[in-house]
């Protein structure tokens, strides 16, 4: 009985030991690898730059002074061509209409690329 929990201790507590020792390990990385790729993400961008990706296969908008690559929401975009209606340029009124519900507005910061050169 003695060596069966010393057994199960010398393998257990290690076992616990090495599974929080992976988890702390991860989530630091991932939260790097976050930080990393929003810093590298948000720019500035000219009306110019910003013209140039003005069809589907490549489309940002700006809202409000602020640059958004929209390119992969084109195809899952309810209002189907609408979305094209300010390709490139400042579609801040279109955007803001009631034709556009709540959860929008959640989303809009998953395409968010930079900020309008002012």
């Amino acid at each position: 009985m003695e060596a069966t929990v010393t057994v199960f201790i010398s393998l257990v507590i290690p076992a616990i030991l090495l599974v929080f020792f992976l988890v702390a390990t991860y989530s630091r990385c991932r939260a790097d690898l976050v930080e990393v790729h929003n810093e590298e993400a948000h720019r500035t961008f000219t009306e110019a730059e910003v013209l140039t990706h003005n069809k589907r296969s490549d489309l940002w908008i700006i809202l409000k002074n602020k640059v958004y690559d929209v390119t992969s929401f084109v195809e899952e975009h309810p209002g189907g061509d609408a979305i094209l209606n300010n390709a490139g340029g400042d579609s801040t009124v279109g955007f803001f209409g009631p034709q556009h519900g709540t959860k929008v507005f959640e989303m809009l910061d998953d395409f968010l690329i930079g900020d309008l050169e002012q």
